[in-house]
């Protein structure tokens, strides 16, 4: 006997199989009953003689053997037709909200609060399945570019950039933080593999409460060496975000339908604007004036994305040039006026997605740097070390995997994109 997945089945017509997995649904129509199963790749759809009173409840775990018969009608094409049900573990408890309908029509407190079953949902499990593709395509574009993957502690004795934004703890009778990013950690790492990656969490105390935050996510980073400028760093992101779509539009076709997703096309050369003339340009277009601003707002945000997409038919636009003064102590300054920095933040369908640019290399404008910030020294005496020894001119950036979701499936908030959101409320589930 054949045990098969769901999407498997139209390869296996006329055959006795074997399908393992959850009630999805059921359904009655005259003399007969419909079984919707759902494993972890798909559906499939049994047919039943009778009123399907016997039926297992919704979610209960089953095994289905019986023969593939073509059904233009069932998914995927096919169902199972003279099945036998044997059931491995029964559901008697109601569910807190219908996983069997199309949409999954609950509110986000109840989304979050059952979160452990509630994406279980095709719809929930698709956006899912976008980020394991998201992370799939970020390893393999890097991967081909001779990166290495690392992996840094998130336990720290110091913060990454200063602030009170940092979770602390008591390790072992003296402070701790959990890491705000692994910015020190990469820098170093360059001086050891010069190209290197990371994904994984990170962690801000910062006390927001919107619809684009979250306490804990998890950062897709990057840092290389022998780079120009930030300019070098800029190209780099443009080829990686184009890895990324590709892989989700090759892995997830059915995915991207269920979710009605564009995926955006990444063009050969995103648009860029430095942020000095960014300000200029919204204070002229809208007559709010925000000149002077070291910032832009997300309102400012939304109105430069639109802009791009009306100006240059693109979903993506690099702001650069921020004001050193907003940018943290390890930027490097632009050589021509270092009031601006090299760096930049790249707008994502009018959201910042990625914050990135060139770092300081060299030993003595670190020390410089941290007395102008007002910041010892000795707290950062590890991080220091690796540029007393030789490290070239690098740069780097990260990627907040759940916002590039939110932003790609146009969800409304981000602890839509998250398994199991971490904010200023809610450690459960």
């Amino acid at each position: 006997m054949n045990t098969i997945k769901t999407t498997e089945i139209n390869t296996h017509a006329g055959q006795q199989v074997c399908i393992q997995g959850w009630v999805h649904t059921t359904r009655k129509m005259g003399g007969i009953a419909f079984l919707i199963l759902r494993d972890g790749y798909g559906t499939a759809q049994a047919i039943f003689e009778g009123d399907g009173s016997s039926l297992p409840a919704p979610e209960s775990i089953v095994r289905l053997t019986g023969r593939i018969q073509p059904n233009e009608q069932a998914p995927g094409g096919y169902e199972l037709v003279e099945p036998t049900v044997e059931l491995l573990n029964a559901v008697i408890e109601p569910l807190p909200a219908a996983l069997g309908k199309k949409e999954l029509n609950v509110g986000l407190p109840t989304l979050l609060d059952h979160a452990v079953v509630l994406n279980r949902h095709p719809s929930r499990r698709a956006i899912f399945k976008l980020s394991a593709a998201a992370m799939a395509g970020f390893r393999q574009t890097l991967n081909a570019r001779s990166f290495t993957e690392v992996q840094t502690p998130k336990l720290v004795g110091s913060a990454t950039e200063g602030g009170a934004n940092v979770f602390s703890l008591d390790y072992f009778g003296r402070p701790a933080w959990l890491a705000q990013s692994p910015q020190f950690y990469k820098q170093i790492m360059v001086g050891v593999f010069e190209r290197v990656y990371e994904v994984g969490p990170v962690f801000r105390a910062e006390t927001h409460n919107t619809s684009r935050h979250i306490n804990e996510y998890v950062s897709l980073d990057v840092e290389f060496g022998f780079i120009e400028n930030h300019w070098t760093v800029m190209a780099l992101v443009r080829d990686l975000l184009d890895g990324i779509f590709a892989e989700i539009t090759s892995r997830c076709e059915h995915e991207i339908e269920l979710l009605n997703v564009t995926v955006p096309n990444v063009p050969a050369e995103i648009p860029a604007i430095h942020f000095r003339e960014a300000l200029e340009l919204i204070t002229a277009e809208t007559g709010e004036s925000i000149i002077g601003e070291t910032d832009l707002s997300p309102q400012n945000e939304r109105w430069l994305g639109e802009w791009a997409l009306r100006e240059h038919s693109s979903d993506f636009l690099f702001v650069v040039g921020y004001p050193m003064s907003k940018r943290p102590f390890y930027t490097h300054p632009d050589p021509e006026n270092p009031t601006w920095s090299n760096s930049f933040d790249l707008l994502f369908r009018g959201t910042e997605l990625i914050t990135g640019g060139q770092r300081r290399h060299k030993y003595a404008d670190y020390l410089s740097a941290l007395e102008t910030a007002g910041l010892p020294t000795e707290p950062f005496a590890e991080y220091l070390e690796a540029f007393k020894y030789g490290m070239p001119p690098h740069g780097g950036f990260a990627i907040g995997l759940e916002r590039l979701i939110k932003q790609l499936c146009q969800l409304p908030n981000v602890k839509q994109a998250t398994l199991f959101p971490r904010d200023m409320q809610r450690l459960t589930p």
